[in-house]
């Protein structure tokens, strides 16, 4: 299999626990080994939840995908012993251990590429969450990051008022 010339998503097993590790390893051996042009990004997916403990919540940032690691590479034979060989990877997640990259829709759904979203969504709206742990919960928009694709929103939440950063699509503009 020789390499496409376009960067793809891969999904790299871990040894339990050591996603972290294995993470600033391959990092390591991107630098070792000059693959700043084939190996991009290296990703250890998390996602944000409320935890109640002792009738206290809090959020806190959990593992969405223990033992795996995303990675965004040009993929060739060359750099399969390179990957694979890293402390703490196990190996390519695919047939029989050879990568196979995630199609778009996977991309897509855990979020890995940034899309440029137009809003019409401005300083002052009223903005109700559609997704993630804080969903169904309404806010106010206290600044835009067109270019991140980032909002700034004022929610109220353990009984005083927060400000929480969200996607463009992870809020709803209410009409009023």
């Amino acid at each position: 299999m020789e390499h496409s010339r376009e960067p793809k998503w891969y999904v790299l097993h871990t040894f339990s626990g050591y996603e972290n590790v294995a993470k600033e390893n391959l990092e390591t051996v991107v630098e070792k080994f000059n693959l700043q042009d084939r190996i991009f990004d290296i990703i250890i997916p998390e996602e944000d939840v409320i935890e109640e403990k002792n009738g206290k919540k809090k959020l806190v940032t959990r593992k969405s995908m223990p033992c795996y690691l995303l990675v965004k590479m040009i993929y060739g034979d060359d750099l399969w012993h390179n990957v694979t060989r890293t402390r703490g990877i196990t190996g390519f997640v695919g047939p029989k251990g050879r990568p196979l990259a995630l199609t778009e829709d996977e991309v897509m759904k855990l979020r890995l590429e940034k899309i440029k979203v137009e809003t019409d969504i401005e300083v002052g709206d009223k903005v109700e969450i559609i997704e993630g742990p804080l969903d169904k919960m309404v806010g106010n928009v206290v600044s835009v990051n067109a270019e991140a694709g980032l909002v700034t929103v004022t929610v109220e939440m353990f009984g005083r008022e927060n400000n929480v950063e969200l996607e463009f699509g992870q809020v709803h503009k209410i009409n009023q």
